[in-house]
């Protein structure tokens, strides 16, 4: 692992300094193609994806990378996390503010430094960690700078993965695959979704240590009976009874990669969720067999609809069919597969399918895919099967 503070354990990023070369160098050939002179950064998946850094220290003002052609890139943070950025990423070039008022002032004397006060400079104007007002204190010190919007350009570049990035991913699914498999062994009346959490937690992190303690497992939404109803929910105290169904999403993630999956399962019978997930089945097999290099994302989505179209419950689905996936996949701005989305698929590229439909009573159930788009179509990275589990 490389490190820039060898005195602090435990420190450094986990690419060779040339990958993160690498993908700055393409960000600017994204840059040079859009016409702009220059990019803030300040995504904090996309600081991370571009420098080793997370951002994580970016809630009290932005900590935007600034990337200019021909130049190294600059960071600007708050003064008390100088040590933490200089320590987990590969950037030398840092510039630090204090207060949350000094942001502007100080950002806006960078990009006059590098000669943009009045160029074509892009801003992710439609992710997280940009505020309206950040955006209006650099305009007030640079009234002639001529803000875009550039919230696509670095999660088009990061969508594609490097070799390096796709051993992360697998790692990352091989424990996932673990936490599913401890899920379907465990289920059995009584349990609590607590203790279910628990089991998972324990068996990621006795396979982790295996494999140099690198990969953990993010919380998860396991809910058990009526509360399938509920949507992100959280595991509580509730146990599952006979003839009820169970639902897991569940990612493992190694530096940021996470790889997620949506599996069910039914201790027992239960028709109406059991219906639902058959649904489902058939709709991740379409949506699989439409990912190829040069399909449009809103091809691919289209393709799961038709079969829900076919089957008359097409009000059962009521979001995307998908997304990129990587360094923080809940970015803002990602690729998506949604009706209309004009985005090309490319070899490299990965992603989520979680198909969870809605049944007439409420419950969301369903399965998902987690794929690599390669030359042949998809590869999809999980062993277990998107089938039902019935226990």
């Amino acid at each position: 692992m490389a490190t820039k503070c060898s005195a602090i354990p435990l420190t450094g990023f986990p690419f060779p300094r040339s990958e993160y070369e690498r993908r700055q160098h393409e960000v600017l050939e994204a840059v040079a193609s859009a016409r702009l002179d220059a990019l803030v950064v300040s995504a904090h998946g996309h600081l991370r994806y571009l420098s080793g850094y997370d951002g994580s220290g970016g809630y009290f003002a932005p900590f935007p990378l600034i990337v200019v052609p021909g130049r190294p890139p600059t960071y600007v943070i708050r003064e008390y996390d100088e040590q933490a950025v200089r320590a987990y990423s590969c950037v030398n070039e840092i510039v630090t503010y204090t207060q949350q008022h000094d942001f502007g002032k100080v950002c806006a004397e960078v990009l006059r430094r590098h000669g943009l006060q009045s160029k074509r400079v892009g801003f992710e104007l439609g992710c997280w960690s940009l505020a309206p007002a950040d955006v209006g204190a650099l305009q007030a010190q640079l009234p002639e700078l001529k803000i875009c919007d550039a919230t696509r350009l670095v999660s088009s570049v990061a969508a594609v993965k490097s070799g390096l990035e796709l051993e992360f991913m697998r790692d990352a699914m091989r424990m996932t695959d673990v936490a599913v498999r401890t899920f379907q062994n465990s289920l059995r009346e009584g349990v609590t979704e607590l203790e279910m959490a628990a089991a998972m937690a324990a068996a990621i992190e006795a396979e982790a240590s295996k494999a140099g303690g690198e990969v953990s497992m993010t919380p998860s939404n396991i809910l058990f009976g009526e509360r399938t109803k509920l949507p992100h929910g959280a595991p509580t105290q509730h146990r599952i009874k006979k003839n009820e169904p169970a639902f897991l999403e569940v990612g493992a993630s190694k530096h940021g990669y996470m790889v997620g999956l949506v599996r069910c399962a039914v201790l027992g019978r239960h028709a109406e969720t059991e219906s639902l997930h058959g649904l489902a089945e058939d709709v991740i097999e379409a949506l699989v067999a439409a990912v190829k290099p040069g399909a449009s994302a809103g091809a691919v989505d289209a393709a799961g609809r038709e079969v829900l179209k076919r089957s008359g419950r097409q009000g059962a689905f009521r979001q995307r069919s998908g997304y990129q996936t990587g360094i923080n996949w809940t970015e803002r701005g990602d690729l998506s597969l949604e009706p209309g989305a004009e985005d090309i698929l490319k070899t490299g590229m990965t992603l989520h399918m979680p198909n969870i439909l809605c049944s007439e009573s409420g419950y969301l159930f369903g399965t998902g895919a987690h794929v690599l788009v390669t030359e042949r179509g998809a590869e999809i990275l999980s062993r277990t099967p998107h089938t039902l589990y019935r226990a």
